[in-house]
C-alpha cells in the first residue's frame, strides 16, 4: 500500500504532544470566550430591558389592545 507523500504519522509519538498541548490551550480559551460572551450578552439584555422597561410594557400593551380588538371583529 502507498501512503500519500502529503500525510505524515510520526513513529515517535512523543511528537503529537505540542500538537495536543495547543488543542488543549485553544478549547479551553474558546469555552473561557463562549462563557463570557453569554454571561455579557445577559447582562445587556438585563440592561436593555431595565432602560426601555416602560417602552416594551406600552408596546406589549398596544399589541394585546390590536389583538383583542381584532379577534372582537
Amino acid at each position: 500500500m502507498i501512503m500519500m507523500p502529503f500525510l505524515y504519522f510520526p513513529e515517535d509519538k512523543t511528537e503529537y504532544i505540542p500538537a495536543v498541548i495547543t488543542l488543549v490551550i485553544f478549547l479551553v480559551l474558546a469555552a473561557f470566550f463562549m462563557r463570557w460572551m453569554m454571561k455579557k450578552s445577559k447582562r445587556d439584555q438585563e440592561n436593555f430591558e431595565q432602560e426601555y422597561h416602560d417602552a416594551l410594557n406600552q408596546a406589549q400593551n398596544n399589541d394585546n389592545n390590536v389583538t383583542n380588538s381584532s379577534s372582537n371583529q
